[in-house]
């Protein structure tokens, strides 16, 4: 049910507005996917599952970024979160989006993050971020 819940609200939320898609892949120890659609120039809600184990043991994750600082070359984020199935609690993410090349489409991110519940854990991760139809 909370699976249901938190695709309900990420994919109404985002379809309803003008925004641009992304999808990343952050590498960890528990690594994950994700999948993001901008709303304006401010907000990147993210939904991420966990890669690389069994389906009892992924973990389902929705967070709402805010960009603080942003240019062409890189975005700085902070957000909020929550986490269900395994590991469950409160995310908090405080991330950096860079984009070196030429296309602005492709980048990298690092990305730290406190899991606040079941077991309380700061997660950092590296990756790759794709941005689609950048205007």
């Amino acid at each position: 049910m909370k699976r249901i819940f938190f695709l309900i609200i990420f994919f109404g939320t985002a379809t309803f507005v003008q925004a641009q898609w992304a999808t990343a892949f952050h590498i960890s120890n528990r690594p994950f996917v994700a999948v993001n659609k901008q709303l304006g120039k401010k907000w990147l809600p993210e939904f991420r599952i966990d890669v690389d184990n069994s389906f009892e043991y992924t973990g389902l994750e929705l967070v709402i970024n805010h960009v603080f600082i942003e240019n062409e070359t890189y975005q700085f984020y902070g957000g909020l979160g929550a986490r269900v199935n395994y590991f469950s609690g409160l995310v908090i993410p405080v991330g950096l989006n860079i984009y070196p090349f030429e296309n602005k489409n492709f980048g990298f991110q690092m990305e730290m993050a406190g899991v606040i519940g079941e077991v309380d854990i700061l997660r950092g991760s590296t990756g790759i971020r794709y941005r689609f139809n950048r205007n």
